[in-house]
C-alpha cells in the first residue's frame, strides 16, 4: 500500500478499512494489503469480545467502589485443586535466567539481541509511545532483526547483530488500548491485534524456518477470561496462516491485583501456548492504588518504600513461582530498573548493589529467571542465577506445596509514611515521563532508572489518591489540591532552570504539566494515563 493522505478514498476504505494516516516512506511493506487483510480478520472475529471483556472490567470496578474485594474465585476452584499442566515448550525457552527489555528502536533491538541475555521482549507497550512512525518502524525493525538483516549506524559507530543473539518475544499493546490511524468497519483497530497481527502475518513462517517460533508478553490482563480470548486469537491465527496449532508460546504479565487471584485459570486458558507467568511488579502497584483508590483504608506510603519486601508483593511473588510450578510452567521475576551511573562510582555501587540484592532474593525464591532494562546489568543478574541454578536450566523443580497466600496476605496494605520529598518525586518524575512520551519516547531515563510508563502510572494514581482522602504529610501538612498545585509548580520551575527557557520552550513540558494536573485533580480518578496522553501524540 502506498502512502496516501486520503485514506476514505482508497478501495480498502469501501470495504470497511480506514487508514487516517499517511503510511511513512519506507515502511509500505508492514501495510501491505495481506497483512492489513489479516488484521482486519482477526479485529472483525474478536473486537467485539474485547469490548464486552473491558466493559466487565468496568463492572467490577463499582463492584469494588462499592466495597467487594477480589478474592479468588468459587467457580474455578475446580481449576486450582485438580492436576494438570501446561504444554511443554520449546528447548530455546528452557533457559530463561536473564531476559533484557526495551522499546523498539533499532539501535536498542540490536543491542539487547546482543546483550548475552537469554530473552529480548521488544515492547510495544509500556516503553514505546506508539506514535504511528514508532509502532510501523517497529514492525519493520523486527521484521528485519527475525532475518538478521538489521543495522544501525550512529556515527562512526555500526551496529550489528553477533553469531549468538537472545530469543526474541515481542509485547503488544494492552486489551484496553486502541490503533487510532486504522478503523475497521468504522471503530478503531484494537492495538493488541494490530501488533500481534502485523508482527505474526510478517514473521511466524520465517521464525520458523529458522529454527525459532513466534513468542509475545501479554500485558495488563485483569481475569482468565482476557486469556482466554488471546487463546483463541492464537489458535485461530495459525489456522488462518497455516502454522501448527501450539506454535505460539506466551508468558502472560501478572501486572493486576485481580489477575493475582486468577493465575491457575489464565495457565489454564494458554495451556497449549504458555510459557509461564511474570511478577510485572511495577505495573502491579500501581494496579493496586488503582482499583483502590477509592477506600481511605488502602492509601499507599511514599513509593520509594512499596519494595518487594512489602507483605502483599513477597506473597504475590510466591503465589507466583508456586502456581507456576505447580503445572509446569516458567515463573519469572521482576524488573531492575536501575541502569549504570557514570561518573559517580559510589552512587554506581549502590545501584549496583540493589540490582545484586534483588535478582539473588528472586533466585532463592525460586524463580526461574528475571528481567533487567540495561545490557550492563545482565551479567550480574545472571551471575545470581547461576549461583543458584547451577548446571540446571530452570527450577521449576523447586515447590512448596505448603505455602497458603490468602486474599488477606495479597491485600495487606504497606505501611510507611507520606512525605514532601515522595510528593515531589511522583510529580517530577511523572512530568518528565509525560513529557518524554508526548515527544515519541517511552523508555526514559529518570534519576539513574530507565522508566516506563507504569512510573508515570505510579506516581499520578498515588498523588490523586493522597489529594482524595487528604492524607498527611509526615510533617502534618494535608495533601490538597493547593498543596498538590503548588508543589507541581515548584518542580516545572526546577525543570526550566535546569533546562534553561529557550530549551524548556522547545520542550513539551508545559503540555505534560497541563495534562498530569488535570489527571491528579480529576473528580474521579482516570484509568489509564496513555489514553489521553494518545491524543497529544
Amino acid at each position: 500500500m502506498t502512502p496516501t493522505s486520503r485514506p476514505a478514498s482508497s478501495p480498502a476504505a469501501r470495504d470497511g478499512l480506514e487508514l487516517l494516516a499517511p503510511v511513512p516512506a519506507g515502511l509500505e511493506s508492514v501495510l501491505t494489503p495481506a497483512a492489513l487483510a489479516f488484521v482486519v480478520d482477526l479485529q472483525r472475529h474478536f473486537d467485539a469480545r474485547r469490548r464486552d471483556l473491558l466493559q466487565r472490567r468496568q463492572a467490577v470496578q463499582k463492584q469494588l467502589a462499592a466495597g467487594r474485594l477480589p478474592n479468588f474465585l468459587p467457580e474455578t476452584a475446580a481449576v486450582r485443586s485438580t492436576d494438570w499442566r501446561v504444554a511443554d515448550v520449546p528447548a530455546e525457552l528452557l533457559d530463561r535466567r536473564v531476559e533484557i527489555t526495551g522499546p523498539v528502536d533499532r539501535k536498542m533491538i540490536i543491542n539487547a539481541l546482543n546483550s548475552g541475555a537469554a530473552v529480548f521482549m521488544a515492547d510495544f507497550e509500556d516503553s514505546c509511545a506508539p506514535s504511528w512512525q514508532n509502532v510501523l518502524e517497529g514492525q519493520h525493525n523486527l521484521a528485519s532483526a527475525v532475518r538478521r538483516t538489521i543495522t544501525f549506524t550512529d556515527g562512526r559507530k555500526h551496529y550489528a547483530l553477533a553469531d549468538e543473539i537472545a530469543v526474541l518475544f515481542v509485547r503488544p499493546r494492552g486489551w484496553h488500548l486502541e490503533e487510532k490511524h486504522l478503523r475497521i468497519d468504522g471503530r478503531p483497530c484494537s492495538a493488541s491485534l494490530f501488533d500481534f497481527g502485523l508482527f505474526l502475518f510478517h514473521n511466524a513462517k520465517a521464525q520458523i524456518a529458522r529454527g525459532t517460533a513466534p513468542y509475545f508478553y501479554l500485558p495488563k490482563l485483569e481475569s482468565h477470561l482476557e486469556a482466554r480470548l488471546w487463546n483463541d486469537v492464537f489458535v485461530y491465527a495459525q489456522q488462518a496462516l497455516g502454522i501448527p496449532r501450539r506454535t505460539i508460546k506466551a508468558t502472560v504479565l501478572i501486572e493486576t491485583i485481580l489477575a493475582a487471584f486468577e493465575m491457575d485459570e489464565i495457565l489454564y486458558e494458554l495451556r497449549e501456548h504458555s510459557a509461564g507467568l511474570n511478577c510485572g511488579r511495577w505495573d502491579y502497584i500501581f494496579s493496586f492504588i488503582k482499583k483502590f483508590a477509592h477506600d481511605p483504608d488502602r492509601v499507599m506510603p511514599d513509593r520509594a518504600t512499596v519494595t518487594m519486601e512489602q507483605h502483599f508483593l513477597r506473597s504475590y511473588s510466591r503465589l507466583l513461582i508456586e502456581t507456576c510450578h505447580r503445572r509446569g510452567a516458567h515463573a519469572m521475576g521482576g524488573m531492575a530498573a536501575q541502569i549504570p551511573i557514570k561518573g559517580d562510582d559510589a552512587a554506581n555501587q549502590r545501584a549496583l548493589d540493589k540490582v545484586r540484592a534483588d535478582k539473588q532474593r528472586e533466585a532463592h525464591d525460586g524463580h526461574d529467571g528475571t528481567w533487567v532494562a540495561h545490557p550492563g546489568l545482565v551479567a550480574i543478574a545472571r551471575e545470581q542465577f547461576d549461583a543458584v541454578l547451577g548446571g540446571n536450566k530452570h527450577q521449576r523443580h523447586v515447590r512448596h506445596p505448603q505455602l497458603r497466600v490468602t486474599q488477606s496476605d495479597l491485600l495487606q496494605v504497606p505501611k510507611g509514611p507520606i512525605t514532601e520529598a515522595g510528593l515531589r518525586q511522583n510529580l517530577t518524575v511523572g512530568v518528565r515521563y509525560t513529557e518524554a512520551w508526548l515527544r515519541g519516547s517511552g523508555c526514559v531515563p529518570i534519576f539513574h532508572l530507565m522508566e516506563d510508563a507504569a512510573t508515570a502510572e505510579i506516581s499520578r494514581t498515588q498523588v490523586w489518591q493522597w489529594r482524595k482522602h487528604g492524607a498527611r504529610l509526615d510533617d502534618g501538612r494535608v495533601v490538597d489540591d493547593t498543596l498538590v498545585q503548588l508543589t507541581l509548580a515548584s518542580e516545572v520551575a526546577k525543570i526550566r532552570a535546569e533546562l534553561g527557557a529557550d530549551a524548556f520552550e522547545r520542550s513539551r513540558f508545559r503540555d505534560a504539566a497541563r495534562l498530569f494536573e488535570s489527571l491528579i485533580l480529576a473528580d474521579h480518578l482516570p484509568e489509564w494515563l496513555t489514553v489521553p496522553a494518545y491524543a497529544h501524540l
